[in-house]
C-alpha cells in the first residue's frame, strides 16, 4: 500500500475532511491557508486565502458548494467550492476552534475559545445571508459554554449539536428548546484529569453512530441518540482523530506521542502509526507506518476503499487499500 504525499502546508495539519462523494480532500494546517485536492491523484487544486493566522477547523457542504474554516485570526469563513473566493467573514471575540455546517447547510455552528477574558461560546448562523458585515452580534442562536470549553462539535441533522469538551465531557444539545439534553463525562484511564481533551469527533455512514478520540489514551464510540457508551478502544499514546469504516466493522485511529515531546524518541517510540481495530471486538488488527511525528487527523474515503492522514509534519497521506485488505476475515 504505497500513499500519494501532499505537501501543500508549510506547517502541521490541523485537519483534513472528504466531501461527501470523496473526489475532493479538503486539508488545513497551522499555516494560513486551507488546500483543496483531488483524492485519486493528489493533485491540487487550489488553496482557500484569505485568514491571517493558524486554521483551526473546516468542513464543507453536502453538495460540495460551500467550504467552512475557522482560525486563530478570530474569524469564520465561507468560501465557494468552484471559485476559491470568500463569500462571508463572521468576526468573533477570540480565536474559532470548531466550526460545522448543518446537515441541510442552511446553518452552521461555530465555537470560540475561552481566551483574552472571552468565554467560550457557540453560536448558530444562517449561512444563506452570511456577508461580511456579518458578526458576533447577528446569530441566530447564541449559547454560553459556562465549563470546559469546546474541542470539538458535530451537528446532528438540523436539531442537534454534540460537543466534545477539553474536560473529557461530551454534551448533546437540543437546539428547539435551546439547552442541554445528555452529557457524558469519562472516567479516569491514564493520566490526570485535565488530559481527558476530546480532540476529534467524526460520525459514521448513517450518522446513527458517532467516535470521539481523547488525550486519555482511547478513541469511543457512542449512540448519537442518548450519547450510550457503545464500545472503547485503547492505546499507549493520545489519541488525535479517529474515523469509522463506511463498509468495513473497522476504525482507524491516529496520534502519537505530544508534539512538544517529539524530538526525545525515535518514530518507533513515539508510535505514529495509523491503528486499526475492529469496531465490535476492539481488538487492533493492523498499523500502518509512514509519518515522522504525531497524526493530527484521520478520514475514510467515503467508499471505504482509502483512507488519509495528516500529521504534525505537514504531509497529508492518501492510501488506498489492497486487495488483502478486503479479503481479510477477523477471526473470533
Amino acid at each position: 500500500m504505497k500513499p500519494i504525499m501532499l505537501q501543500g502546508h508549510e506547517r502541521a495539519i490541523t485537519q483534513i475532511k472528504y466531501n461527501r462523494e470523496g473526489d475532493l480532500l479538503f486539508s488545513s494546517s497551522k499555516d494560513n491557508k486551507p488546500n483543496v485536492w483531488y483524492s485519486l491523484n493528489g493533485e491540487r487544486l487550489g488553496s482557500f486565502n484569505g485568514h491571517q493566522g493558524v486554521v483551526w477547523c473546516i468542513d464543507v457542504d453536502w453538495t460540495t458548494t460551500r467550504f467552512m474554516s475557522g482560525a486563530g485570526d478570530r474569524t469564520c469563513r465561507i468560501w465557494d467550492c468552484e471559485t476559491g473566493k470568500e463569500i462571508g467573514c463572521i468576526t468573533s471575540a477570540s480565536s474559532v476552534r470548531t466550526c460545522m455546517f448543518s446537515y441541510s447547510a442552511n446553518m452552521a455552528v461555530y465555537t470560540t475559545d475561552k481566551a483574552m477574558k472571552q468565554d467560550c461560546e457557540m453560536f448558530i448562523i444562517d449561512t444563506r445571508v452570511v456577508d461580511d458585515s456579518t458578526g458576533q452580534q447577528d446569530p441566530i442562536l447564541r449559547i454560553p459554554i459556562k465549563g470546559s470549553r469546546v474541542s470539538s462539535i458535530l451537528w446532528d441533522l438540523d436539531d442537534s449539536i454534540i460537543s466534545g469538551h477539553e474536560n473529557g465531557e461530551i454534551t448533546q444539545w437540543d437546539l428547539k428548546v435551546k439547552h442541554l439534553c445528555f452529557s457524558y463525562c469519562g472516567s479516569k484511564h491514564y493520566l490526570p484529569e485535565e488530559n481527558f481533551f476530546v480532540n476529534d469527533m467524526q460520525w459514521n455512514k448513517d450518522g446513527t453512530m458517532f467516535i470521539t478520540a481523547s488525550k486519555d489514551h482511547t478513541a469511543k464510540l457512542f449512540d448519537a441518540k442518548d450519547l450510550l457508551l457503545l464500545k472503547t478502544y485503547k492505546t499507549e499514546r493520545p489519541v488525535n482523530s479517529a474515523s469509522i469504516s463506511p463498509i468495513m466493522e473497522h476504525v482507524v485511529l491516529g496520534g502519537g506521542q505530544e508534539a512538544m515531546d517529539v524530538t526525545t524518541t525515535s518514530t518507533r517510540v513515539g508510535k505514529f502509526d495509523s491503528r486499526f481495530f475492529h469496531m465490535v471486538f476492539e481488538e487492533e488488527f493492523g498499523r500502518v507506518k509512514g509519518h515522522f511525528g504525531p497524526i493530527n487527523s484521520v478520514a475514510f474515503h467515503p467508499d471505504g476503499k482509502g483512507y488519509s492522514s495528516g500529521g504534525e509534519d505537514g504531509y497529508v497521506r492518501v492510501h488506498t487499500f489492497d486487495s488483502s485488505y478486503f479479503e481479510y476475515n477477523f477471526d473470533y
